[in-house]
Parts: C-alpha cells; structure tokens; sequence
C-alpha cells in the first residue's frame, strides 16, 4: 500500500490474516469482522512497533465506520454528553454524537481562548507530540453542558493513557465523573497501568471500536504480535 492508500477503505471479513506476521501493515478488526489497514510504526528501540491510525487523514467512509462501531458501546452507558479529547479525538467525538442522536458535543482544547480559566485546564502531554508543553482546557461556557450530566469521554486513540488521564483529571476538578471513555483505537495494554494507577474502576469503563497489539519484530521485515510485552 501507498502512504496516502492507509485509512481509505474498510475491508471485507478475512482479507488478511489477522493471525501474522505482519508486513507492511497491521489488519485491525472491527466487531463485524471487517478490516482496516493500519501502517505499522517502529518504536525508538527498534525491535517493537506499533499500528497507526490518524483519523482526520481517513475517508469520510471511514470516519464513518469506526463512529458507528463506537457508538453503540458507548450507548450501553447512556451518555448525555459528548466530550471530545482534541486535537484527533474531535473528529470522532463530533461523529459519535450525530451517531447518537445528539445535537452538539463539548470539545476540550489545547488553544487557550482570552476568555478561559486557567484554573480550568490541567497539563497534557500526547505519545505522538511528547517534547510539547501543552495544557487542555475546558470552555468555561461549557460547564453547564457538563457539570450533573452522564458524560462520555472520546478520543481517538488510547495509546499511553496520558491523554486520558489528563482529561479525567479535568472533569475531576468539575466534580465530573465521566460513565464511559470511548476511542476508535486502543492501542496496546500499555494504558493499563497508567489508569489503574488513576483508579481500580476506570478500565471496565474503557470501550473502543478496536484494538491493536503491541508489536515484536519477528525478522525478514515482518511483525508479530507481542503478547508478552503487551
């Protein structure tokens, strides 16, 4: 596959193997068996690596696809609201919420408006941007949007857990405890501990459209999943 042909297509049931090893690409599996080819990114250390989902570089069909496979295990939850996790998190958000039947959703940000509360953000960092100091914050005039209401929180993917973490600690200090936390990815285990660490009755409350392993290089080029590690 060319770079720009990755996130373009969902693929019937049993294209490719999903057993590996992996060349190239990694087959993720949506719940009704059909397929996305995610391009495989090696880690600093050069013997793991990881499959890749950018989502606002998707199809609008793909967009589509991974909403409406989220959406309904977010609905187990009952969400009233929306919150979205920027910057990737936003496109998903917004289509999870049309999904849903709802008529807007709240985004969090990273651009400090002039009229924000500092007191209202908390420090953020991101696996693909970890050298940025950045902050996530909450649009005061969307408290009432928020505060007293069953809110889902949605990225894109979930990958070291610090993403999330930020965002539970920012509904925390607006005494809001999120129902569900939704992504189109989790991307390994190794968010596990990280929202353990947050707290034991977090993770049953993680659902996502798919899952990804962590990967070992398995020689000749190739990838296999790496179980141990994960």
């Amino acid at each position: 596959m060319q770079p720009h042909d990755f996130w373009q297509t969902i693929h019937p049931p049993g294209s490719p193997d999903t057993a590996g090893p992996f060349a190239g690409f990694f087959p993720a599996q949506l719940s009704d068996g059909s397929q996305l080819a995610l391009p495989i990114r090696p880690l600093a250390d050069g013997e793991h690596a990881l499959a890749s989902l950018i989502i606002n570089q998707a199809s609008f069909d793909v967009q589509d696809a991974l909403a409406a496979s989220l959406a309904p295990r977010l609905a187990n939850f009952r969400p009233e609201v929306i919150v979205g996790l920027p910057t990737l998190g936003l496109t998903l958000a917004a289509a999870v919420a049309r999904t849903l039947g709802h008529t807007r959703y709240v985004p969090l940000g990273t651009s400090r408006k002039f009229w924000y509360d500092e007191t209202l953000s908390v420090p953020l960092s991101s696996i693909t941007t970890p050298e940025q100091k950045k902050r996530l914050y909450v649009d005061p005039r969307m408290l009432p949007l928020i505060q007293g209401k069953r809110v889902a929180l949605v990225d894109d993917v979930i990958s070291s857990g610090a993403s999330i973490i930020a965002a539970l600690s920012l509904m925390q200090s607006l005494d809001v405890e999120p129902v569900v936390i939704g992504a189109a990815m989790l991307q390994s285990e190794r968010w596990h501990e990280r929202l353990d660490a947050f707290g034991t009755g977090w993770r049953p409350r993680v659902v996502g459209a798919f899952a990804t392993p962590l990967l070992r290089k398995a020689g000749d080029g190739t990838w296999e999943s790496d179980a141990s590690v994960d």
